[in-house]
């Protein structure tokens, strides 16, 4: 189960306790944690991508529990530090609890279709983002880390959406793509792979 998914997943039984409460995750997640969250009443806080970032968002929006994509889950009764034996030890509870294996809770959160992260070796990654900016001018852009656009509207058959983000470890640029359905989201991939170069094994 992809992290993201486990972010909304853990998401919904954190706020069937504490309905309301700000929950954190990072701005390459799929569009389904989003639509969790404040399915469940909580608010949903994008961020950008680190764990000093996601720390500090939740210390001052008061959130009780933040994911990231890369598998870090941030918990506010740690210390809004992250734990991977606290999500673990969350899931088996949420498991104890339910009748249905994990497969199923999860499986309506497998609503859209995300490529996972691409890495590209770009040698002007600032030249490159501000390429992406005109090339997509149309759709709704953000510079929260890198660029995101969105086209279309979510539950649309042409909606998809792409983040293109500078690494904060690596000398490469990150993408992350999400669309509709499978082939729309191989379409734009090929689309943006042109653009970027290829991609790195």
């Amino acid at each position: 189960v992809p992290a993201d998914l486990m972010t909304a997943l853990l998401a919904r039984d954190f706020l069937a306790r504490e309905p309301g409460k700000p929950v954190v995750y990072d701005l390459r997640s799929s569009w389904v944690v989003k639509e969790e969250i404040a399915r469940a009443g909580g608010e949903p806080v994008r961020d950008r991508v680190g764990h000093s970032f996601i720390k500090a968002t939740m210390r001052g929006n008061g959130a009780v529990f933040g994911g990231e994509l890369s598998g870090h889950f941030y918990f506010r009764d740690n210390f809004v530090c992250d734990s991977g034996v606290i999500a673990m030890v969350s899931a088996l509870n949420l498991l104890s609890r339910s009748e249905q294996p994990l497969s199923v809770l999860v499986q309506d959160l497998r609503r859209y279709h995300a490529t996972g992260e691409v890495n590209f070796h770009v040698e002007d990654k600032d030249a490159m983002i501000a390429a992406l900016r005109e090339r997509y001018a149309e759709g709704r852009q953000d510079e929260l880390d890198g660029i995101t656009v969105e086209f279309g509207e979510v539950g649309d058959p042409s909606w998809w959406w792409f983040n293109v983000r500078p690494s904060n470890t690596e000398p490469v640029l990150r993408l992350n793509l999400e669309a509709s359905d499978a082939s729309l989201r191989d379409e734009r991939r090929a689309e943006l792979i042109a653009i970027l170069g290829n991609p790195e094994e």
